[in-house]
C-alpha cells in the first residue's frame, strides 16, 4: 500500500485539521473529535447536520456552510461516527428552530445518529430526520437493509439547505429534503478499487479487462462484475436502471456525474456527453449539470450518474445562494 499519510491511526484527525486550516472563514472544528460546524453560527433557522465514515471528500465536510450544512460528523474511514461525536455536533448548532439529519442508508449511520436525537431531544432540542437512499443498483447489502444512500445525498443537501437558509420551519425543511429523496437517482461503477489505510489491501480486485457495476460508496464490491466496455455502453447500462425507476418524462432534470476519487475530469466529460444525449433523446430536459468530485471512495477510479426529477420549487431552491468549501451557488 502506497498512500500520502503519516500515520494510519492519524488519517482523519489530520485530514479535518487541515481542511479547518485551509478553510478557518467556513469552518471550525469542535474539541470532542473529528466534527467541523459553520465558521458563523447563524441563529433563528433549521439547522443540517449530516455525516459518515471518512473518504467521501469533499462530503461531508466540504458542504458546510451558507445555505448547506451547518455541522459534518466524520468517522474512521468508511465507518459510521460514533452517537457521541454526532450529539455534540447537534449540541453545537441547534437553535429554537430545530435541526435536521440528512442519513445516508447504512445501518451504522442510522443507528448511530438516531441515538444521538434521542440524547439531544432528552436535553430538549427539536430534532428531526430523512433517510437518503438513491443508489437504484442494490435493495440491501452488507452495508444497509434498503438502497444505500449515495452522491445523490449532495442534492438534499442543497436544496434542503436553501430553504432552511430561508427561514422556513423544521417541518418544511424535512419535508423539501424527503421531496429530493423521493426524486432522485443514482448508480455507479468503477474500474479499480481503493484502498482503506487501516486495511492495506484493496476492496476487491478486478483485471485490466474487467469493470465492476453497481459499486458503493464503501470499496465495496458491486452487484456484478463484466468486461469493460465502451464509455457510452457503460452509460447507457447505467441510465437504464435509472430511467427505468423513475418517469422522468417531459420533466426538468438536474444531473450530477460524480467522480469516485481518481477518475480524470476528461472521463467524467465523456460520460456527460452520452448522458446529456440520452436525456435529449428522451425528451427530458436538463436543467443544471455538475461534473466533478462530489462523494468520493478514496481513490476508486470510477464515477455514479445521479439524476434529479425537478419542479419549480427545486429549481428555485438549487439556484439559491451556498457558499461552502465545496460547493458554490
Amino acid at each position: 500500500m502506497k498512500k500520502i499519510i503519516n500515520a494510519v491511526d492519524q488519517v482523519e484527525n489530520q485530514m479535518v485539521e487541515g481542511m479547518v486550516k485551509a478553510y478557518p472563514r467556513y469552518l471550525r472544528k469542535l474539541d470532542c473529535g473529528n466534527v467541523v460546524v459553520r465558521a458563523d453560527k447563524k441563529e433563528g433557522k433549521v439547522a443540517l447536520i449530516s455525516g459518515g465514515g471518512s473518504g467521501h471528500e469533499p462530503a461531508h465536510g466540504g458542504y458546510v456552510g451558507e445555505g448547506m450544512l451547518d455541522a459534518a460528523v466524520a468517522g474512521a474511514v468508511f465507518t459510521s461516527p460514533t452517537p457521541d461525536q454526532i450529539y455534540e455536533g447537534i449540541k453545537a448548532v441547534a437553535t429554537d428552530k430545530g435541526v435536521l439529519m440528512i442519513i445516508k442508508n447504512y445501518t451504522g449511520d442510522v443507528m448511530n445518529f438516531e441515538m444521538a436525537r434521542e440524547m439531544a431531544e432528552m436535553e430538549g432540542i427539536k430534532v428531526a430526520q430523512v433517510i437518503a437512499n438513491d443508489d437504484v443498483a442494490v435493495d440491501g447489502s452488507l452495508y444497509t437493509v434498503g438502497r444505500r444512500g449515495v452522491a445523490g445525498t449532495v442534492f438534499v443537501h442543497k436544496i434542503a439547505g436553501a430553504l432552511a437558509e430561508a427561514g422556513a420551519g423544521l417541518e418544511e425543511v424535512q419535508a423539501v429534503a424527503e421531496k429530493v429523496i423521493a426524486n432522485v437517482r443514482t448508480m455507479g461503477m468503477a474500474i479499480r478499487p481503493c484502498t482503506v489505510p487501516a486495511s492495506g489491501v484493496p476492496g476487491f480486485e478486478l483485471s485490466d479487462e474487467e469493470m465492476e457495476v453497481g459499486i458503493g460508496i464503501h470499496g465495496e464490491p458491486g452487484t456484478h462484475r463484466e468486461p469493460i466496455k465502451a464509455a457510452d455502453e457503460i452509460v447507457d447500462m447505467l441510465m437504464n436502471k435509472i430511467l427505468a425507476d423513475i418517469d422522468y418524462s417531459g420533466c426538468e432534470a438536474a444531473v450530477m456525474i460524480n467522480g469516485a476519487g481518481a477518475t480524470p475530469l476528461m472521463e467524467l466529460f465523456i460520460v456527460n456527453n452520452r448522458v446529456a444525449d440520452i436525456l435529449v433523446e428522451k425528451g427530458i430536459k436538463v436543467y443544471k449539470t455538475f461534473v466533478g468530485e462530489y462523494m468520493t471512495s478514496l481513490e476508486m477510479e470510477g464515477f455514479s450518474i445521479s439524476l434529479l426529477k425537478l419542479d419549480d420549487e427545486l429549481k428555485g431552491l438549487l439556484d439559491a445562494k451556498a457558499d461552502t468549501p465545496a460547493f458554490k451557488a
